[in-house]
C-alpha cells in the first residue's frame, strides 16, 4: 500500500519528518524517501528498504536535510519523492494508491503531444510521475490536483512540497485516510497514520474528507477544495494493515479488532470446544483478544513472532520468499500446542499458502484440533484500489480458487458466493477448510464486520468481498 507524512514548521522540521515517516513503515517495505525545502531549493533522498528498515537507511541522511517544510513516503512500488520542474514551479510529489487506467492516461496525453515520461524497469511507468504530469497540465496546483483526482480510476492520495506550502489531497472517494495534526508551537503535520502523532507531540486536528485539498504552511491550514459527499474508505484498514494505535474517521483500529473477535465468538457453534483462543501474529492478535474476552475462553500465544530481523511476509514479490519469511518469523511454544484444541483468529485468508504451512506445523507440534476464524469474509475479488495483496491473479485467492473448483470457472462470482446463508457459500468455505486441513473454518459475516467498524455501509469499500466499491 504505502504511506506518507509531511511537516511545516517555523524552524527545522527534519526530526519530525524522519520519525513521522518511519511510523508508516508497516505499510510497505520497498522504497522510502524524504524531501525538504529551504532557501536553497529541494533536497531529496530515496533508498531501497526491502532488506533494511527505513531508520537504518536514512539515519545518515538526516544531517544533510534542512528546511521548515518536508514530505516523506514509504512506497510499495516506485521511487519517491519525485522532483518536478514545471510552469507551476519546482515541487516534490509523493503519492499512495493505484491507477488502474494509467495506460489510457498516458496514451491520451501522448496523442495530444503534451508530455513525455521516463520508463521504470520492467517497461513500466511511475504512477507518481503520471500524477505529476496530470497536475502540471493545469494553471494551479489546486486545479491540477482536482484534475488528477477526476482522471484517475482507482485511488490516489497526494502530497506536494512547493514554494506555496505543502498541498495535501485525499483520494476522491477517501479510500485512504489523510489526517492533520498540530503542535502547540504551530508546527503542522499531515499523515496517513494517527499513531505517528502523539510521540512527536502532535495532537489530532481533523481528518480530510474525500477528495478534499488543503494547503499547509507555517501560518496554518487553508482549505483549497471542499470534500465530496461520497466516501468509500477501505475496510481493510481496520481488519489488517492499519496500525492498532491509529484512528481513521475517529475509529480506533484495535477496538474494531476487539469487536470483530467478539462478533465471531457470538456466532460460534456451541459444539466447538477449545482449550485456548489464539491470534496469528500480529494483526490476528486483536481479533483473538476480542474473541477471548467475549467467550471467556483463555487467550494464549502458541506462536510468537520474531520481529528484530524479519519483514512483513506479504511484501516480497516472490511467493517462495514470502513463505520463507512467514515460516521463519513465527516460533512455536510447544507446551501450548501439544495435545491442545486451539482456535485461531486471523485477519484474513488471502492465498492460504502461508496458513497451510502454519497449520501443518501445528499438527506436527501435537495440536489435537485447529479451528480458524478469519475476521473478514472470504476474499473473492482482487483489490482495485490499494494493492494490499501481492497476488498477481484473482485465482491466487483461496476463496476464488475454491469457487472455480465448484463452478468449473472463476470468470465471474455469482452473488450466492457472497451470501453466508447460501449452500454455494458454505460449499466454498468447506473447500477452503478441506485444503487447509482445518477442524472447522468460520469466516466473519460482512454485516458483523461493518457493525464492528461503525460506519454506514455505504461509506465503506468492501470490493474484495462483494465487489461493492
Amino acid at each position: 500500500m504505502g504511506g506518507f507524512f509531511g511537516v511545516t514548521a517555523a524552524d527545522d522540521c527534519v526530526t519530525d519528518l524522519f520519525f513521522g515517516t518511519d511510523y508508516h513503515s508497516h505499510l510497505g517495505t520497498m522504497r522510502g524517501g524524504l524531501a525538504t525545502k529551504n532557501s536553497g531549493g529541494i533536497v531529496r533522498f530515496i533508498h531501497d528498504i526491502t532488506n533494511t528498515p527505513f531508520r537504518s537507511k536514512f539515519e545518515n541522511d538526516v544531517s544533510k536535510l534542512h528546511g521548515n517544510r518536508g514530505i516523506g513516503v514509504i512506497s510499495d512500488h516506485d521511487d519517491q519523492p519525485l522532483i518536478i520542474r514545471s510552469h507551476l514551479g519546482t515541487f516534490a510529489i509523493v503519492t499512495v494508491g493505484v491507477i488502474q487506467n494509467i495506460e489510457e492516461i498516458i496514451q491520451k496525453t501522448f496523442s495530444e503531444r503534451r508530455a513525455f515520461l521516463s520508463e521504470m524497469s520492467g517497461a513500466t511507468t511511475s504512477p507518481t510521475e503520471v500524477t505529476a504530469m496530470l497536475i502540471t497540465q493545469e494553471d494551479s496546483f489546486t486545479a491540477g490536483l482536482t484534475a488528477a483526482q477526476e482522471a484517475i480510476d482507482g485511488s490516489c492520495s497526494i502530497l506536494l512540497l512547493t514554494d506555496e506550502g505543502i498541498y495535501a489531497a485525499r483520494d476522491r472517494l477517501g479510500r485512504t485516510p489523510v489526517i492533520l495534526g498540530k503542535k502547540e508551537d504551530g508546527t503542522r503535520a499531515v499523515t496517513m497514520e494517527t499513531c505517528a502523532l502523539p510521540n512527536l507531540e502532535f495532537t489530532w486536528e481533523r481528518d480530510l474528507g474525500p477528495g478534499e485539498i488543503v494547503r499547509m504552511t507555517e501560518d496554518g491550514v487553508e482549505q483549497m477544495k471542499p470534500p465530496g459527499e461520497e466516501m468509500k474508505i477501505c475496510a481493510f484498514l481496520w481488519v489488517y494493515y492499519g496500525y492498532p494505535a491509529s484512528h481513521y474517521e475517529g475509529i480506533n483500529v484495535e477496538q474494531v479488532r476487539y469487536r470483530c473477535g467478539a462478533a465471531l465468538s457470538r456466532r460460534e457453534d456451541p459444539d466447538v470446544k477449545v482449550d485456548m483462543v489464539c491470534g496469528i501474529p500480529d494483526s490476528g492478535t486483536g481479533h483473538a483478544i476480542g474473541y477471548a474476552q467475549e467467550s471467556g475462553i483463555p487467550y494464549g500465544r502458541p506462536y510468537v513472532k520474531y520481529t528484530p530481523t524479519w519483514p512483513r511476509s506479504f511484501m516480497p514479490q516472490d511467493q517462495t520468499i514470502r513463505d520463507l519469511v512467514a515460516k521463519m518469523k513465527l516460533i512455536q511454544v510447544p507446551d501450548l500446542i501439544d495435545g491442545k484444541s486451539l482456535l485461531f483468529c486471523e485477519d484474513s485468508i488471502v492465498r492460504g499458502t502461508q496458513l497451510q504451512d502454519t497449520v501443518q506445523r501445528l499438527y506436527e507440534g501435537g495440536a489435537k484440533e485447529i479451528h480458524m476464524r478469519p475476521a473478514c469474509p472470504p476474499l473473492v475479488h482482487g483489490c482495485r484500489y490499494l494493492n494490499f495483496s501481492r497476488s498477481r491473479s484473482e485465482l491466487d485467492l483461496a476463496g476464488r480458487r475454491a469457487l472455480a473448483e465448484l463452478e468449473g470457472t472463476a470468470e465471474e462470482v455469482p452473488p450466492a458466493y457472497s451470501d453466508p446463508d447460501t449452500d454455494e457459500y458454505k460449499a466454498m468455505v468447506e473447500k477452503v477448510r478441506d485444503r487447509l486441513k482445518l477442524t472447522t473454518l468460520t469466516y466473519q459475516r460482512l454485516d458483523d464486520l461493518i457493525e464492528a467498524i461503525g460506519l454506514p455501509r455505504e461509506k465503506v469499500c468492501t470490493y474484495c468481498w462483494d465487489k461493492q466499491g
